[in-house]
């Protein structure tokens, strides 16, 4: 297997639609802390972008919103690539100042092929600022990479936090999604036969997917339970994620490998066995 770093022509996660219970709330939280760019602001949507340009993460507050039930179905957490060391060392030490006022529980870890920080948005969204290690570090056997969570060494980067966090940079992207599902077989069939990936680590009750040699796009497990519950339309979390292809026959393909195995795509718009939303788009759009 060719290894490769991010490469945004291999099929991706590019944004996510996240529902909030106080959108100026969650715009704070995202503006002013997390340093996102709002680049379009209505009542009760907000699109968040790293360069000014692309959306990355929108914000929506629904009518009659409630607070994220337990144990269902969707968003586990998302995660926000950074482009270098440099940049995770400036935001651990920003998180480290700045992440009091809003009471984070942090966690962190080495994953062999990235180190990551994680912690929750104001409504419990999951949330994970990474940065990858170069591909040609990463650990590859039968076409299996191979992941670990160990101690992050957090000394060390804060000796190269010579700068102060200046916000998200221009280069931030989406670096994958990971989503509790509630039948592992079934959604492994909708990811790898249907929309493409493959998997390429597994642990007990999760499943790593991804294209062209990432160590992952896609993260699903049953973590929260074999048939848990699909959360309510107007529960705070993962409303939808975009998944992009390179190109448009690309996507049309997955369309109708989708509908072979029994899931309908109306307007680009797909739920996979567990409930989550997707929307599926293509890089000449």
């Amino acid at each position: 297997m060719e290894k490769k770093f991010f490469d945004e022509q291999a099929i991706h996660v590019s944004d996510i639609t996240i529902q909030v219970t106080d959108l100026q709330r969650s715009i704070e939280f995202y503006q002013d802390f997390l340093g996102f760019q709002v680049i379009e602001e209505t009542e009760d949507k907000a699109m968040l972008s790293a360069d000014g340009k692309k959306g990355l993460i929108n914000l929506e507050q629904p009518e009659e919103v409630i607070p994220k039930q337990r144990r269902t179905t969707g968003l586990y957490h998302f995660a926000i690539l950074l482009p270098a060391r440099k940049d995770l060392a400036a935001f651990l030490k920003h998180l480290l100042q700045a992440g009091r006022a809003y009471s984070l529980q942090l966690g962190a870890a080495d994953h062999l092929v990235s180190e990551a920080l994680y912690f929750s948005d104001p409504d419990g969204n999951g949330i994970e600022i990474a940065r990858d290690r170069l591909s040609e570090s990463w650990s590859w056997s039968e076409e299996l990479v191979q992941m670990s969570t160990e101690p992050l060494d957090a000394d060390g980067l804060l000796e190269l936090a010579t700068e102060e966090w200046k916000g998200m940079p221009e280069e931030t992207i989406i670096g994958h999604i990971h989503l509790h599902v509630n039948d592992l077989p079934k959604a492994k069939e909708f990811y790898v036969e249907g929309l493409g990936f493959q998997e390429v680590t597994a642990y007990p009750g999760a499943s790593f997917l991804s294209d062209s040699g990432y160590h992952h796009h896609i993260a699903i497990n049953t973590w929260n339970g074999e048939g848990a519950p699909v959360p309510d339309s107007n529960e705070t979390g993962l409303k939808f994620f975009t998944i992009t292809y390179p190109m448009k026959e690309e996507a049309d393909e997955a369309v109708q490998r989708l509908e072979a195995l029994g899931y309908p795509v109306h307007k680009g718009m797909i739920k996979d066995p567990a409930g989550n939303q997707i929307f599926l788009s293509d890089l000449t759009k």
